[in-house]
């Protein structure tokens, strides 16, 4: 039997308006939902529904603003019977991959990933990303090895886009030997912290103190770790995962090749934007992906 996933976009694919544009699309009963969802924090309600794309670029709304649609999506998903036999996320979007998984409601969810956007957006940590196009993860990674200072391969997004984060002078200096390594690209990327690398050891404490928050389920869906692409069958695996990732890898390439090994023939991407759709091509052309970036993608499924 072929099985299906459902999976999660990370920071990135936020646009102005868009929690307005989700809200005026569902019907009443997920407009209270979402009411509910920030009847507490109403400042990130008003820039997730008003505010600009610089204000969305803020990791504190960014996080809330992409996983509201991941969340709601697939609320709708669900009561349209389409059920998944494996979830994952890209980053971020592991978050979100916990209400899929039923390891969180929908409230708890979007309080862990505010609270977690909140978190990071304040903890000032120096340093950047930048993506490296065109040489393998492993020349990446050697090339790492050679540099002095903090540069560590942490999203392993396809198999000849590798992306770097770290020191951001040392970053922006060796910019160029990646290039005389043989890299199409390199290129800096416009993000507020080296999310995924060692740096952020920090910030992971802080959220392994905000998860005692939480009353964890068990997930009933299994969740592909980020930092391993092993399977997740219980809330304390979950935990240690998210507490992981935030200063280890995303092995993006490896989580798809895991679906795929479990009997995946079909994915589903949740939540705003085509980014992961591109990349999963790039892993595996044989798996069909669907996107569900609006309510309009849902009305065109089959009950």
């Amino acid at each position: 039997m072929s099985k299906i996933a459902f999976v999660f976009p990370g920071q990135g694919t936020q646009y102005a308006g868009m929690g307005k544009k989700l809200y005026d699309e569902v019907n009443d009963d997920n407009k209270k939902l979402i009411d509910e969802i920030f009847k507490n924090n109403e400042d990130i309600k008003r820039v997730i529904f008003e505010g600009t794309d610089e204000e969305l670029k803020n990791t504190k709304y960014a996080q809330p603003a992409i996983a509201l649609f991941s969340v709601v999506l697939t609320k709708l998903l669900k009561e349209k019977g389409i059920n998944a036999d494996f979830v994952a996320g890209h980053s971020l979007g592991e978050y979100s991959s916990l209400y899929a998984a039923g390891v969180l409601n929908e409230i708890d969810t979007l309080k862990l990933i505010s609270k977690r956007g909140e978190i990071m957006s304040s903890a000032n940590i120096d340093g950047g990303m930048a993506a490296i196009l065109g040489l393998s993860a492993e020349d990446v990674e050697k090339i790492c090895g050679e540099i002095d200072g903090i540069v560590e391969a942490v999203n392993y997004n396809e198999p000849k886009q590798t992306v770097i984060a770290g020191e951001k002078e040392v970053i922006e200096k060796n910019l160029e030997l990646f290039k005389e390594k043989g890299a199409r690209r390199a290129l800096p990327l416009a993000v507020s912290g080296p999310f995924h690398s060692s740096l952020m050891k920090p910030v992971a404490e802080i959220l392994k103190k905000e998860f005692e928050n939480y009353t964890w389920n068990n997930p009933a869906t299994p969740i592909i770790a980020n930092t391993t692409a092993n399977v997740l069958n219980s809330a304390d695996e979950i935990q240690n995962e998210l507490y992981s990732q935030t200063f280890g890898p995303v092995k993006w390439v490896d989580t798809i090749n895991k679906l795929a090994e479990n009997g995946v023939t079909k994915i589903y991407e949740i939540g705003p934007g085509k980014v992961l759709a591109g990349l999963i091509k790039k892993i595996n052309k044989e798996i069909e992906v669907i996107n569900i970036e609006n309510v309009e993608n849902l009305s065109d499924l089959i009950d």
